[in-house]
C-alpha cells in the first residue's frame, strides 16, 4: 500500500456527497498493484455461490419426478423446477438490501461469513429433502440469509482504486463463470451415487437421499471458504479498518488512513434515490433481464427438436456446450476485459456489450432455419459459437456496470447499501424473467405466432428501447455526473 499524503486546505473536501472515484487521484497515472491475496480469497467466496447454486440444475426435473410432486403429470415437472430454482432469488430480494446496509455499519467480513454459513447449511438441508416443502425451506434459507453478491461486490470496490479497478472487477465474472461450470460437472456427475458408484456407496443411506453427495460436495466447499474468510480475510470496511489499526497501532505512531474514512457515515436508503445512483442501478437491471432471458432461453432451445424450433441436443450435449462457455467466457475476460475498458472507455465497452444481447437473440430463429434446412451441420456450429463469443461480450457488460455503481456510491460507508439496493433489483428481475421468456417460448410455439418465432422479436423489440433509454443516460465514465 502507498502511503497516503494528509490533505491539506487546498484539497477536494470529501464528504457523503461525493462519488466514490471522484474521492481518489484520478490524475495519478500509475496504476495501483492488486492486493492479490485479498482478492483471491474474495473470489474463492464468490466462487463457491455458482458450484452451491447450480450444482442442483442437472438432476433438479429428474429430483422433482422421483419425489412424486407432481402427481404423475410430467407437464408440471418444469413448473415445480422453475419454483425451486426462482424461490432463491425471491427471497435474496426481500433481504439483501437490509444485508448490504448491515455491512455498512459492523462490516463486511461479518456478513460474508453468516452468508456462507446460510449457504453451507442451505446445501445439506437440500441434499436432505423428501418433500417439495423441504426444498423450497432449503432454497429460502439460502436467499434469506445470502447477502453476499452485493457484500462482495462492496468489497472489491474496496480494494480497488480508479487505476486497477477494470482488473479487479474483470476477476469476478470469471470466478462466477468457473463456479459455474464446475457445479453442474459436480450436479450430474455424483447424483445417485450408488448407481453409479455401488462399491464406494453401499447402503441405504445413499438409495434413501440420492441427491445428498453433490450437495455435501457444495456444502463442504462452503465450509472450506468459510474457515478460509474467518482466519485471512481483512476487514475493508473503512471505519472497521481504522479501529482495528487503531488498536494494533503503538503510542504516538501516526496512522496511515485518509480522514474521510473516520468521517463519512452510512446515508439513508432516502439519499441513495437520486439519478446517480439509479440510473446505473437500472442498467444493471436491464442486463440482468437479458442475461436471465438468454440462459432460460439455451438450454429449452438446444432440447427441443427441430421441428418446433429448437436444436434437437441431448443433455450431455448441452451440458457440453454450456461447460465450454464458462471455460471460454473465464478466459477471454482475463485476457481482453481490461485492456478493452483501458483503450475504449468503461461506457463505450458496457455499451457494447449489453448491445451484444440483441445478436444473441436474433440467433436462435436464424440458427434453427438452417437446422431445418440442412440439419446439425458446420453451419450450424458456426453459429453457435459466434453466439458464444458474443455471450462472452455480454457478460462483460456486468464488470462495466459494477464499476459504474461503485463509483455512484455517495461515500465508502454507504458502498454495500448501493450494491444492496442494485442486488434487489436484479434479483426481482432474475425471479421472475426465466418462467417469462420459457413461457413466452412456448406460447409461440404452441401458436404458431410468427412462425413459432415471436419470441425473439419481442425481446429484440424490449432490448432495443430498454438499451437505448438505459445507457444513453449514464455518465461519460465512473465518477462524473451524467
Amino acid at each position: 500500500m502507498s502511503s497516503s499524503v494528509a490533505p491539506s486546505d487546498s484539497d477536494t473536501v470529501v464528504n457523503e456527497r461525493t462519488a466514490l472515484l471522484d474521492a481518489g487521484h484520478q490524475g495519478q497515472k500509475k496504476t495501483t498493484p492488486l492486493p492479490k491475496f485479498q482478492i483471491a480469497i474474495l473470489l474463492l467466496a464468490l466462487l463457491v455461490e455458482p458450484i452451491a447454486s447450480q450444482s442442483i440444475y442437472p438432476y433438479i426435473n429428474q429430483l422433482v419426478s422421483e419425489l412424486d410432486i407432481t402427481g404423475g403429470d410430467e407437464r408440471k415437472v418444469g413448473y415445480y423446477a422453475g419454483l425451486i430454482e426462482s424461490i432463491f432469488f425471491a427471497t435474496q430480494a426481500l433481504t439483501i438490501l437490509q444485508w448490504s446496509r448491515t455491512s455498512d455499519r459492523v462490516g463486511r467480513k461479518p456478513v460474508l461469513l453468516l452468508g456462507i454459513f446460510g449457504l453451507s447449511l442451505s446445501m445439506i438441508c437440500f441434499g436432505l429433502s423428501r418433500t417439495l416443502s423441504g426444498l423450497i425451506v432449503s432454497r429460502c434459507i439460502t436467499g434469506a440469509l445470502n447477502g453476499n453478491i452485493g457484500v462482495m461486490k462492496s468489497m472489491m470496490g474496496e480494494l480497488t482504486d480508479s487505476t486497477n479497478m477494470a482488473q479487479g472487477f474483470a476477476l469476478m465474472p470469471i470466478a462466477f463463470s468457473f463456479g459455474a461450470t464446475i457445479g453442474p460437472m459436480i450436479g450430474g456427475a455424483l447424483e445417485h451415487p450408488q448407481r453409479h458408484f455401488p462399491n464406494t456407496f453401499p447402503g441405504a443411506f445413499w438409495s434413501q437421499f440420492p441427491y445428498f453427495l453433490p450437495s455435501g460436495i457444495a456444502a463442504a466447499f462452503s465450509v472450506i471458504c468459510f474457515l478460509t474468510i474467518l482466519f485471512f480475510l481483512k476487514e475493508t470496511l473503512p471505519r472497521q479498518r481504522t479501529e482495528e489499526k487503531s488498536m494494533s497501532a503503538l503510542d504516538g505512531e501516526a496512522l496511515n488512513v485518509p480522514q474521510n474514512a473516520v468521517e463519512d457515515s452510512p446515508v439513508s436508503i432516502r439519499s441513495l434515490f437520486v439519478p446517480s445512483v439509479l440510473i446505473p442501478v437500472a442498467n444493471y437491471g436491464c442486463i440482468a433481464i437479458f442475461e436471465m432471458a438468454m440462459f432460460a432461453l439455451q438450454p429449452l432451445f438446444y432440447s427441443t427438436p427441430i421441428e418446433l424450433g429448437g436444436l434437437g441436443f441431448d443433455p450431455s450435449t448441452i451440458g457440453l456446450w454450456m461447460g465450454t462457455f464458462g471455460i471460454v467466457n473465464g478466459v477471454l475476460q482475463t485476457i481482453i476485459f481490461a485492456p478493452l475498458v483501458n483503450r475504449f472507455g468503461v461506457k463505450t465497452v458496457f455499451q457494447f456489450c449489453a448491445g451484444a444481447f440483441i445478436p444473441i437473440i436474433a440467433l436462435f430463429p436464424i440458427t434453427n432455419i438452417v437446422a431445418r434446412q440442412y440439419g446439425i451441420n458446420w453451419l450450424v456450429w458456426f453459429l453457435l459459437t459466434c453466439s458464444l463469443l458474443l455471450g462472452v461480450f455480454m457478460d462483460m457488460s456486468f464488470g462495466c456496470i459494477l464499476m459504474f455503481i461503485t463509483a455512484a456510491a455517495p461515500n465508502k460507508r454507504s458502498l454495500g447499501a448501493t450494491n444492496g439496493l442494485a442486488q434487489m433489483t436484479a434479483s426481482i428481475v432474475r425471479a421472475i424473467t426465466p418462467a417469462t421468456a420459457t413461457s413466452m417460448f412456448a406460447y409461440s410455439i404452441q401458436h404458431k405466432l410468427m412462425g413459432g418465432y415471436a419470441v425473439y422479436v419481442v425481446l429484440i423489440t424490449a432490448s432495443i428501447f430498454a438499451l437505448r433509454i438505459t445507457t444513453t443516460k449514464l455518465p461519460g465514465s465512473p465518477g462524473k455526473r451524467a
